[in-house]
């Protein structure tokens, strides 16, 4: 079994065209996608004008959907490792289907409530970590390992045109049904990512070792990452990046409002150009990393960018808001780029046995520091000023390909031989 594995994973690269086991997932992931960006729109809507909730309960329901990445992906990781990842994630999407569901359920019979629906986006954060970190595991398994980068490009297309189309179509679905009926779009969009995952034709590879202690297993995957310098780096570049990006989400809403006096309207094409970016970058990240090379791309897409970070504090009101526009769309090009050829990489240089685990350890610590990315974010913006505290976290974003830049990553061009 091992031997096949390892023969499957480093197959010369075909068409992904031809992949039934990689359209299958690549379709379920979109519809998914699609649907987890329109509950976005529900879900608080939901709480402050159904529930007349807080400015604070709603931003409780933000909190409790980031919360389990800290807690439950570490543990996430060995379940991965242990059982099959094809079925643990059908469970997942079966699970988030069923909570869902149970939303315009319990408000039909009268007996919504805020605290329902706190249990509803926190059990979905814990299956939601469960599904990430199989899903991760899972692709490497099917597709062979010259064609993991296509795969991943395309699959942060998907997620780019769900960030485009899902909180428009989340609107006008809320519009038109109510809030609580939404929630049917979100949880029949994981039936069917269950549907096409359960159609794929896939032989579990060899799993960890179950009588390894939790303790130990907890703390392998750290481990392998600290015992392969390129991975720590990339690792630390992430969560940088994740950190500094998550500080300026945090204020840019507040800072085109206040500063740019940008309306409604502007602040929402915004953010599509943005989303904009990411898509083209997903379409041309095959191209793009055969003509740089895979470790190259890495720190390239990190550190070229940058300077278009700084439109973003730039920005003027009227026309020269667009300047945030650029900037966002540069950053969101880097970000599927760098994410693509690092995600690439993690799978090609971590044993399937661990791969789960390693997964759950970038999860852990990427997502992390988002919540304290947050908190610094809202800290500068009311002890600098919006302007000198978002150019503060733009920087900061570029200074995380620090990491990348001055790394072994600068003198290779491609990947070594999986």
């Amino acid at each position: 079994m091992t031997e096949q594995l390892t023969q499957d994973r480093t197959t010369t690269p075909t068409s992904l065209w031809r992949s039934r086991n990689f359209l299958l997932l690549w379709s379920g992931q979109t519809v998914s996608e699609v649907g987890t960006r329109i509950s976005g729109v529900a879900v608080p809507l939901l709480a402050a004008d159904v529930l007349d909730a807080s400015v604070f309960q709603v931003s409780l329901l933000t909190v409790l959907a980031w919360l389990p990445y800290l807690i439950f992906s570490l543990p996430a990781g060995i379940l991965a490792d242990r059982v099959d990842q094809r079925r643990l994630m059908i469970g997942c999407d079966l699970g988030r289907a069923a909570l869902l569901l149970s939303v315009p359920v319990v408000a039909l019979v009268g007996h919504l409530t805020l605290t329902f629906l706190y249990a509803v986006v926190g059990l979905c954060g814990v299956l939601t970590v469960a599904f990430t970190v199989a899903y991760r595991s899972l692709l490497p398994a099917l597709v062979p390992v010259g064609d993991l980068t296509s795969a991943n490009a395309r699959l942060e297309v998907s997620e780019n045109l769900a960030q485009l189309a899902g909180p428009s179509a989340g609107g006008m679905l809320v519009g038109l049904l109510g809030a609580a009926r939404t929630f049917v779009a979100d949880g029949l969009s994981f039936v069917a990512s269950a549907l096409t995952l359960f159609l794929v034709r896939h032989r579990p590879g060899p799993q960890a070792d179950g009588r390894v202690p939790v303790r130990a297993a907890l703390t392998e995957g750290l481990g392998f990452i600290r015992r392969q310098r390129i991975l720590a780096l990339v690792l630390a570049c992430t969560a940088t990046s994740n950190f500094f990006v998550i500080a300026t989400r945090a204020i840019e809403v507040p800072y085109l409002l206040r500063v740019l006096h940008a309306s409604p309207v502007t602040i929402g094409l915004l953010f599509s150009l943005g989303s904009v970016g990411g898509l083209l970058a997903g379409v041309l990240a095959g191209r793009l990393t055969a003509l740089l090379g895979g470790a190259r791309t890495i720190w390239v897409s990190m550190a070229v960018p940058g300077p278009l970070y700084l439109l973003m504090p730039l920005a003027r009101p009227g026309w020269g808001a667009l300047l945030y526009g650029v900037g966002t769309a540069a950053f969101a090009a880097n970000a599927v780029l760098f994410n693509v050829a690092a995600m690439s990489y993690r799978q090609r240089v971590t044993p399937a046995r661990l791969l789960g685990r390693v997964n759950a350890a970038f999860l852990w610590i990427c997502y992390g520091v988002i919540p304290l990315g947050a908190l610094l974010g809202g800290t500068l913006g009311s002890r600098l000023g919006l302007r000198p505290a978002l150019l503060v976290c733009v920087l900061g974003m570029w200074s995380a390909a620090l990491f990348v830049v001055c790394s072994p990553l600068r003198r290779m061009r491609d990947f070594p031989p999986a």
